[in-house]
């Protein structure tokens, strides 16, 4: 087999890697704890695999354009401490005397509004002042968790479960509910994946992420309107960061500030996992699911081993650092077939 050939076999494997871990990761633990693939623990790793997915899906678009997003994690908890407290105590709006009950379904637009607004404000401060996404999101994460903090004065929030009184039963429902035995985070999974691969393949939106990504320079001498579309991206990272809080909390029955602490890893683990290039440009919804559902597989697998909590985080720790490692390979694979092909057509 000539070098060209090699090298297309080599990085076609290299493109599945996440695929085939994931089946020797299921061969795996399904061995080693008979319990995981039962009936009783499908769902319960389907919800998990669910948030990590949306979460993963919103940030892709992040690092399509070479970006980041710390800030992810925090604000999960931050949404999750709006809703609860709207739903525990309401408003108070003591200088009128009176307190606010919102229904569930303005509470779950005024969290996910949130989530817009800070994704929004990274956009702006990254595009306006020119300042790495890496910094600006590091100090946001820094300042939503603060929030949440003082939401509470670092306080549960307990027993969601609504008063019939101020109208604000059913949150529950979002974390609990099912549709044909199936958990409706995973049909929201689903939705969100339709709507995010018909926007990154089909949208003039997502054409111009990957150029963006790919090249900045050019994408803005092209007419591309890169600070809107950084602003977006953002946006969308932050949307689906506070969606995940919803879920969680409702699904908890129960809002914690510290809810979502170290989520922002287990997202970017996923998108590498899933092909995903941190370099920007490079990149797939599709791909991130399954390194989502790697990630998750891979953290249920060991906490029904029984492994230690603090080697789960060497483990995956070993883990971002081998996808980023292959990513590069990767890259390294498609610019020296990218040379062949363009020296064999010269």
């Amino acid at each position: 087999m000539d070098s060209p050939k090699r090298a297309s076999s080599l990085n076609l494997l290299i493109q599945l890697r996440t695929f085939g871990v994931l089946i020797l990761l299921l061969v795996f633990f399904s061995i080693m704890a008979p319990n995981f693939l039962t009936a009783g623990n499908v769902p319960i790793l389907a919800k998990h695999i669910a948030v990590n997915a949306i979460l993963a899906m919103g940030l892709v678009f992040v690092l399509l354009t070479g970006g980041i997003d710390l800030s992810i994690g925090s604000v999960v908890g931050l949404a999750g401490m709006i809703a609860g407290g709207l739903i525990y105590e309401g408003l108070d709006l003591g200088f009128l005397g009176y307190t606010i009950y919102f229904s569930v379904p303005a509470i779950l637009v005024i969290s996910l509004l949130m989530g817009l607004l800070i994704g929004m404000v990274n956009g702006w401060i990254i595009t306006k002042f020119s300042v790495a996404p890496f910094i600006v999101t590091l100090g946001m994460m820094y300042i939503a968790r603060g929030f949440a903090l003082l939401r509470s004065n670092g306080q549960t929030f307990p027993n969601l479960q609504g008063s019939a009184e101020h109208n604000t039963t059913g949150f529950p429902i979002l974390g609990a509910g099912r549709i044909l035995d199936i958990p409706l985070s995973v049909w929201i999974t689903a939705a969100l994946a339709i709507f995010f691969i018909y926007l990154a393949k089909r949208m003039p939106f997502g054409r111009h992420v990957y150029a963006v990504g790919g090249n900045e320079t050019a994408s803005r001498l092209s007419g591309i309107n890169v600070v809107r579309v950084k602003i977006w991206v953002y946006m969308i990272s932050g949307f689906t960061a506070a969606l995940v809080g919803l879920i969680v909390t409702s699904e908890l029955v129960a809002a914690h500030p510290a809810t979502g602490v170290s989520y922002e890893m287990n997202a970017i683990a996923a998108a590498v996992l899933g092909g995903t290039s941190l370099a920007g440009g490079r990149g797939s919804i599709g791909g991130t699911i399954v390194g989502a559902c790697t990630i998750g597989v891979l953290n249920d697998g060991m906490v029904m081993m029984g492994v230690s909590e603090f080697w789960q985080t060497v483990i995956k720790g070993v883990v971002i650092i081998a996808a980023a490692v292959l990513d590069q390979v990767q890259a390294e694979l498609q610019r020296k077939s990218a040379m062949a092909k363009l020296e064999k057509g010269s």
